[in-house]
């Protein structure tokens, strides 16, 4: 399969998660991934959560007698073109994205797709329907990769970019801003992929490692019935809210992705995931297995032959001591 198919087929796969009403927008973000391998088997992954970095160490093992070369993909979800001043520093992704393949720093591309929401009948923006990939659209009306990117980076000025939109002949374009005038927001989105060629020797076990800083949003205030089954807080967790008055206080969160894991030949024969919270914070986050507290600050779930079936969302609330 082509670099160009399997980006279109994960492109489809993920989408922004924000927080409305006086919250700070997060996206989940996660691991490498590609599709199916028979030959590729994720023998672990350690994988480590906090608010300031998230680091994931892979040993895969290929499984047949021949080298195996494929294309390797790290998928970020899509943004919106316009967010509030409150969302999530996705510049900062950017900036501290890194790979390492068997201790060598890999030289990765980058992918830049756009999109916009179709119309309803009435004229309205169809924000429940699939969103639409304008990306070739864009390029017509001559924006360039890098302002294309510019939701992620936020180094190019929004109204430049929708000015060219606007002014924009594609009839695909031309139909989406069907009603808009030259003073609206126009409302697009765009999602950043890397990629990169890996070999993965015969019958031998190749190490990959990355890390990013991840997007982490929050809310001014918690609400027990918004966020209880998102997050799982238990009765534990209440009651250290209680204790600290602090059943409305402000919180932050992040999402990783994990369900990627699913993509390889076989379950994940050992998976370690560690949540670091900071020091007078309580966290909670939903998982099935057992849970290990390794010291104030650190939790860690380990599991054998790991299919991961949801991905986390982890909530960190600061408490009075």
């Amino acid at each position: 399969m082509d670099i160009k198919t399997q980006l279109f087929l994960l492109t489809c796969a993920f989408s922004p998660l924000v927080f409305a009403n006086d919250s700070t927008g997060y996206v989940g973000t996660g691991g490498i991934q590609y599709l199916k391998n028979k030959n590729i088997a994720m023998q672990s992954e350690d994988l480590f959560i906090s608010k300031k970095l998230i680091k994931v160490d892979y040993l895969y093992k290929n499984l047949s007698a021949n080298d195996v070369e494929e294309t390797v993909v790290f998928p970020l979800p899509a943004v919106e073109s316009f967010m509030d001043s409150d969302f999530a520093r996705t510049d900062t992704l950017i900036k501290s994205f890194k790979i390492v393949a068997n201790g060598q720093n890999v030289a990765y591309q980058t992918h830049v797709r756009a999109f916009m929401q179709p119309l309803k009948k009435s004229g309205e923006t169809d924000w429940d329907a699939k969103a639409l990939d304008v990306t070739n659209a864009m390029k017509e009306c001559g924006l360039s990769d890098q302002e294309l990117q510019s939701p992620w980076t936020q180094k190019i000025d929004r109204q430049l970019i929708n000015k060219k939109i606007f002014n924009c002949q594609n009839p695909q374009i031309k139909s989406l801003l069907k009603g808009t005038q030259y003073e609206d927001e126009i409302n697009w989105s765009a999602q950043v992929i890397y990629s990169w060629k890996q070999k993965f020797k015969a019958n031998s076990i190749t190490r990959i490692q990355h890390q990013y800083k991840p997007l982490v949003g929050g809310s001014v205030a918690l609400f027990d019935t918004d966020e209880n089954k998102v997050f799982c807080m238990d009765q534990q967790f209440k009651q250290g809210l209680k204790k600290s008055n602090a059943e409305h206080a402000p919180y932050s969160a992040l999402s990783y992705i994990l369900t990627t894991g699913a993509n390889w030949a076989k379950p994940i024969e050992n998976f370690k995931l560690t949540v670091e919270r900071d020091p007078g914070e309580l966290v909670s986050f939903c998982w099935k297995g057992k849970v290990t507290k390794l010291s104030p600050t650190r939790f860690q779930m380990v599991e054998k032959n790991f299919v991961p079936k949801q991905d986390i969302d982890i909530i960190f609330v600061p408490v009075k001591h």
